[in-house]
């Protein structure tokens, strides 16, 4: 086992606790994070690279037929391997939003199509759910299990808000744990059933949920009305029958006391390596153990730890998820005065292959925090990307892995809403037109500066309304106040525009005049009449 130290290369701020990571097809994506630039990434979901020490953030576009996929945080993430045909998916079940809102929605992750220059386009779909439906909530897991030759999902745990009958103006924002129900979801049809077990006598959230055939064992969690984290381990086991499900508990004991913690997926299947989490509220879980799943049941091995660094034996808090390949990334929130220019410290933790064995695994690990039940900050708290907050540089790896601003989707609709300078003050859940020719959507303007530029909103810039408009206009060349400010955008020649040459219209067919063709006799005739 190893911890190696990880430089983010302008995308720190992107990390943040309740983020997920998703492997799909030999890749990792992350997902979750609120207040990302959406006019250089509208989708939120970036493929992550880590290569010589340094890790890297691409963002990634959706199919035409996608639905939209809020910034969820905290969500109940598992993965759903191929079958029947279906190619691997992800799926996102719940989480909370960056308006602090709970979703109770289904969706399905899968890659798309793959292109050039290694570009990788996801689709999401939205599962439509019939029948008993969970709430909305965040911190709870989904997983799938397998009985006589079908498959459902487990659904079980998470926080959610008071119910709107008891909640108030001091208690509005007050989360409660989630009824200790279990969710049975059909992935066929939708269909979902509630269902009771005198077992399971209190809600617990944050927790581990592993999965194997038709069991699934639930590890640790927090139970919010006794503020405490027992060492809890439960069996549920699921028998899906030909007329109604058949579902028992069996509590187990040797469990393990965390929560928030990240489980590890080695190469034979069932066997995880848990490290990461919380003992308490004020006290991070630094040890290590090995649980391997296996038809006799659930074994916990204590495991040697990594020689963890002085930046994560202080720190408060600590967040990550699996990369998979037996291996995690693990970020720690930098804290000083002043702040350090990087927001996070990123390690990568590897742990050798135990055994060889079978490909297929299930297990689904909360990669989340409980300090996520703090008021959330507004997009304008938000770090910023990257190292000037209004760019996204993304130096290539030698494996045309660039970003390209035209593999963006159509931004006319999220391109708005940017941190354009070190001192925007553009909020979209706060603007309100400042400009005579606003309507729904802020003014901005283009600065030359570098050589593909970038836009700033005029009104962060303090441009008065005539100046905009004559910049608009003209073709003079407009540098922003961090790239030189309007004294030097004044001295900027104005670019000479050569007049257009206008030819006169030459007509095609031309018709010659008439011409009457008459003998001296007859002139002397008509003369010799009309006098």
């Amino acid at each position: 086992m190893s911890l190696q130290p990880l430089t983010a290369v302008s995308c720190s701020g992107l990390l943040q606790p309740g983020c997920s990571l998703l492997q799909l097809d030999g890749d990792v994506y992350l997902f979750g994070q609120k207040g990302w630039p959406k006019r250089s990434c509208p989708t939120g979901v970036f493929l992550v690279r880590i290569k010589h020490g340094e890790l890297k953030l691409r963002a990634v576009s959706f199919s035409n037929n996608s639905c939209y996929l809020p910034p969820l945080r905290c969500p109940a993430v598992t993965c759903l391997e191929p079958r029947d045909g279906n190619p691997k998916c992800y799926l996102i079940h719940g989480g909370r939003t960056p308006n602090s809102e709970l979703s109770s929605s289904l969706y399905l992750l899968s890659v798309d199509s793959r292109g050039s220059n290694h570009k990788v386009t996801l689709r999401c779909q939205e599962k439509e759910l019939v029948g008993e439906l969970p709430g909305p909530r965040y911190g709870h897991t989904i997983s799938v299990i397998h009985s006589h030759g079908k498959s459902a999902c487990v659904l079980f745990g998470g926080r959610s808000y008071m119910p709107a009958g008891q909640r108030t103006t001091e208690n509005w924002n007050s989360v409660v744990d989630c009824p200790p129900q279990v969710f049975l979801i059909d992935l066929e049809f939708g269909c979902c059933s509630s269902h009771v077990l005198p077992e399971l006598t209190d809600g617990q959230s944050f927790h581990l949920a592993l999965a194997r055939e038709d069991s699934v064992y639930f590890l640790g969690g927090h139970i919010l009305s006794s503020d405490c984290r027992p060492p809890r381990l439960l069996r549920l086991h699921v028998e899906l029958l030909l007329g109604s499900p058949v579902l028992s508990c069996e509590v187990l004991y040797h469990g393990l006391s965390v929560t928030s913690a990240i489980a590890v997926p080695l190469g034979s299947p069932h066997e995880y390596i848990i490290l990461g989490g919380y003992q308490s509220d004020t006290q991070k879980r630094l040890e290590c153990s090995y649980v391997v799943l296996d038809d006799a049941g659930i074994s916990i091995e204590p495991r040697e730890a990594p020689q963890w660094t002085g930046e994560i034996s202080q720190s408060r808090t600590w967040f990550g998820g699996s990369l998979g390949n037996s291996s995690a990334l693990i970020a720690v929130p930098s804290e000083g005065n002043p702040a350090p220019p990087e927001s996070c410290y990123l390690y990568q933790v590897s742990f050798q292959q135990e055994t060889n064995g079978e490909d297929v695994t299930q297990g689904c690990s909360q990669e989340s925090t409980d300090f996520e039940d703090s008021a959330p900050l507004e997009d304008s708290e938000e770090l910023y990307f990257g190292r000037e907050p209004y760019e996204l540089e993304y130096s290539s790896d030698g494996e045309g892995d660039t970003y390209n601003e035209e593999d963006e989707e159509d931004e006319s609709q999220t391109g708005y809403w940017i941190k354009c300078c070190l001192t925007c003050q553009v909020d979209p859940n706060t603007w309100e037109p400042f400009y005579s020719t606003e309507l729904t959507r802020p003014a901005m303007i283009f600065c030359s500066k570098g050589e593909g530029g970038h836009w700033v909103h005029a009104q962060c810039m303090e441009l008065s309304e005539s100046l905009l408009l004559r910049l608009s206009q003209s073709n003079s060349k407009y540098f922003c106040l961090d790239h030189g400010g309007l004294a030097k955008q004044e001295a900027t020649p104005p670019r000479q525009v050569m007049p257009l040459k206008r030819t006169p219209m030459k007509t095609i067919h031309r018709k010659a005049p008439v011409v009457l063709k008459m003998t001296p006799a007859k002139k002397s005739f008509l003369r010799r009449l009309f006098d």
